[in-house]
């Protein structure tokens, strides 16, 4: 069959949800047989989201091949479970280099090179090639932004000349939302119906809407949406706040969304099979016999007054991943590590049952970072470090354990006698040329693990190797900074315990202490929580998980 296209964009805010969608519709049609995959056009001019402060843009997705991605990239590898690439990720920034980059080498043979079509022709070639290298029948393609921003109209425009192109092999989905203000006490549509004459006026008609609400459409409103955005009623899709974001399948699925998708794409249609998705929904929505709280000692929750949840996505859904795995119900407790630097860490934390430090960079509220890990560390609270978390405990324990006061990471401070966590040899170049984007130590990268260690208990108990015999794993990495080799020696003498080293360069993977002295206390160089998914939790996240229920019930 041809290739078919589906376009998904958004209307009226953003961050409703256009990558939940993407993903359940990519869900339903990869489990009725359908080879299918994803692309995220987002606006920028950033070549990736690596330089991307997390606050401005939500956490960095980091793939399996080094990409630095729209967290809607680690959606759709949760949905589908499997890796997306470099391919399913298009920022305006890849687009107009690689067209300017054409035209000095001539290869326009002279002629005038102008938005469209070269830029349009861009996109669409990106797209294409996403289909043929995920060998995919179906293509979904996420469009960033909201429809009447400047920044994405070509991609719209994109969309239009495909749609030309192929008559009847593309589609248009539009994502909407639709505010109850409390003084009327009901869902307005007017606000969707401008959304769509929006994108009426780049030539498009949508062929459905997802119309995100606080509670299901009701037959009103759908009459008015049919009446005024000129639509069949029954393609309105209601797709009301949900328990779980894994819900919203199962909530297209009961209003025949793929089948009316079949319809429009003219693909014969076949029943998907969610049996496992539906045990998964079960699971997450049963009553939990464990309830434990982990605070979180980062530096990206606040901006402005408001705090973020998205800034440590990845992380947040990797607790939900092994907490569900575990029957329990994790409460997290967000701590600004610059209060914990200014006024001791007793303040903020009370009655936790684990602690975790996460990714982070520079100065800014380290000192309060490395603070958490010494007191989860003094008082037997369970710890997970995550890359910054594991480098600055190692900071602790040579301050505190081996006695090194002036002991750090050069990257906060050059001139210490015990650079315990230095810059890598091969980034110096790097730095010295401000060469920052995309040149970290990216992607997957295999270690081997040390036996009788909790990496190796966790990796074991959960499938996590490659091969067992010789403890061969492998994790996704983003970092420039690495344990310095030269100090090891001094740390195990004193009871940090090098459980894991890469099976390239012997870098230092994971850190950690003996169960015999502490419950749980490990850092990883590693990002575990970009490869955990709903239905395969990361192993690190479920021994964590259990350790802070075992810690909760002592």
């Amino acid at each position: 069959m041809p290739t078919k296209y589906i376009f998904v964009s958004g209307g009226v805010i953003s961050g409703l949800g256009k990558g939940i969608s993407s993903g359940s519709i990519a869900l339903l049609l990869q489990s009725s047989g359908f080879p299918v995959t994803l692309v995220k056009c987002e606006n920028y001019l950033n070549i990736d989201a690596g330089t991307i402060n997390p606050i401005e843009h939500g956490d960095p997705f980091l793939c399996e091949d080094g990409t630095e991605a729209d967290m809607d990239i680690g959606t759709y590898e949760k949905f589908l479970g499997k890796n997306m690439h470099r391919d399913n990720f298009v920022t305006m920034g890849q687009v107009y280099k690689t067209v300017i980059e054409r035209e000095r080498r001539f290869e326009y043979n002279g002629e005038d090179v102008e938005a469209i079509p070269h830029i349009t022709n861009e996109i669409i070639a990106r797209i294409k090639n996403a289909a043929t290298i995920d060998k995919a029948n179906i293509v979904i393609i996420e469009l960033g932004g909201t429809v009447g921003e400047y920044q994405n109209l070509f991609y719209y425009e994109a969309s239009r000349i495909l749609t030309l192109q192929n008559p009847g092999d593309v589609i248009h989905v539009h994502v909407s939302y639709l505010p109850t203000p409390a003084h009327l006490g009901e869902p307005k549509t007017k606000p969707t119906q401008q959304s769509v004459r929006a994108l009426n006026s780049v030539g498009i008609q949508p062929d459905f809407i997802i119309a995100r609400s606080e509670k299901p459409l009701d037959k009103r409103r759908r009459d008015r949406f049919s009446l005024f955005c000129n639509m069949r009623a029954e393609d309105i899709i209601s797709s009301p706040d949900a328990t779980t974001v894994y819900e919203v399948p199962l909530q297209f699925h009961s209003q025949s969304l793929l089948k009316k998708i079949c319809q429009k794409l003219a693909i014969s249609y076949k029943e998907p099979n969610l049996s496992t998705w539906e045990n998964l929904i079960s699971t997450i929505k049963s009553k939990k016999d464990n309830h434990i709280n982990i605070a979180i000692v980062g530096k990206y929750f606040a901006t402005g007054e408001y705090q973020l949840r998205d800034s440590y996505a990845a992380l947040m859904d990797a607790l939900d991943h092994a907490a569900w795995k575990n029957n329990a119900q994790v409460k997290t407790l967000w701590v600004d590590a610059e209060n914990v630097e200014k006024n001791g860490i007793d303040k903020y934390i009370d009655n936790i049952d684990g602690l975790i430090v996460p990714i982070g960079w520079g100065e800014r509220g380290a000192e309060g970072m490395i603070t958490a890990a010494g007191f989860a560390r003094d008082q037997k609270i369970p710890y997970l470090g995550l890359c910054y978390g594991m480098q600055l405990a190692v900071v602790s324990f040579a301050r505190d354990i081996l006695g090194w006061k002036d002991a750090n990471t050069t990257e906060n401070y050059q001139k210490t006698s015990h650079s315990v966590i230095n810059l890598m040899p091969a980034q110096e170049e790097f730095m010295k040329r401000r060469a920052y984007g995309g040149t970290m130590r990216l992607g997957s990268w295999e270690a081997f693990v040390k036996k009788d260690t909790i990496a190796w208990k966790a990796y074991d108990k959960y499938g996590g190797f490659i091969d067992k015999k010789t403890g061969l794993t492998s994790e996704r990495h983003r970092h420039r900074y690495e344990f310095n080799n030269k100090f090891a020696s001094d740390f195990e003498l004193k009871g940090l315990v090098i459980s894991a080293r890469s099976k390239v360069e012997n870098l230092v993977e994971i850190a950690e202490l003996s169960t015999s002295i502490h419950p749980f206390y490990l850092g990883t160089q590693g990002h575990p929580e970009y490869k955990s998914r709903p239905l395969t939790p990361h192993p690190l996240f479920l021994e964590f998980i259990s350790a802070c229920i075992a810690n909760k019930k002592s």
